[in-house]
């Protein structure tokens, strides 16, 4: 007992280097603990961070099992994207793939437009994997996403938010916690996945392994102040 919870003492610090803001963790927080992620396994590691999470009101990570991935990429997706800004209040219904499989340029400029920043409106080209994960997701739920946060023009320049690879989601009428099981199982290594019970809404990223899986029950501040745009930046057409 005494061992497994200073292996729970340790994620919670690994997390806060993996989360959703902070870019992809460093690999000694995260290789560190694969062994003990992998002989816990998924569940035991949800269960103690769900309990933790809710008595302590914050944020507790893992690296995803090896047994929890995919050993082979999956085969392509539909290619289709219904995606809502709800930043924005805009819309793209595109289909990323060209007739003879290779991304779309327009496409991917329309999702590249959808996911701009909203603190800068500036855009960022986003990452094919991350697009072909989204594909994935409005295949499986045939209902449209909705984008809480795409690209940030941020201060903290470790988030994979700023680097376009990841996206906050939620599907309307769909569990958080379902969208979050279903991404999960879309991941082959390279994947970040984060469940926000408290404001509702699944974190994604494409990152270096090995994969991360996070809960966090804090209430996200979009206006943390790692999360504004540089010191001196001035939007040129600022939101009304």
């Amino acid at each position: 007992m005494l061992r497994l919870s200073l292996m729970l003492l340790a994620t919670m610090v690994g997390a806060q280097t993996a989360g959703a803001d902070d870019g992809a963790p460093g690999a000694q927080a995260s290789a560190g603990h694969s062994d003990g992620a992998r002989s816990l396994g998924k569940g035991r590691w949800e269960r103690r961070a769900r309990h933790h999470g809710k008595r302590t009101g914050k944020m507790i990570g893992w690296p995803a099992p090896e047994s929890t991935l995919l050993a082979e990429e999956l085969p392509k997706p539909s290619g289709e994207i219904r995606i809502y800004s709800a930043n924005y209040k805009d819309e793209a219904d595109v289909h990323i793939y060209n007739p003879d499989g290779s991304y779309n340029v327009q496409a991917l400029a329309e999702i590249g437009h959808i996911f701009k920043c909203r603190r800068s409106g500036l855009e960022h080209d986003i990452d094919t994997r991350l697009v072909t994960i989204l594909s994935h997701v409005y295949d499986h739920f045939g209902r449209t996403i909705e984008l809480l946060s795409g690209y940030r023009f941020q201060r903290r320049t470790t988030s994979n938010h700023f680097h376009g690879t990841a996206a906050d989601i939620r599907v309307p009428g769909v569990p958080t916690r379902k969208v979050r099981d279903f991404v999960e199982s879309l991941d082959a290594g390279g994947m970040g996945v984060g469940w926000y019970p408290k404001v509702n809404f699944v974190h994604v990223d494409v990152r270096q392994p090995p994969s991360y899986r996070w809960i966090d029950y804090s209430r996200s501040n979009p206006d943390a102040r790692d999360r504004l745009p540089p010191r001196g930046f001035k939007r040129k057409n600022p939101e009304s």
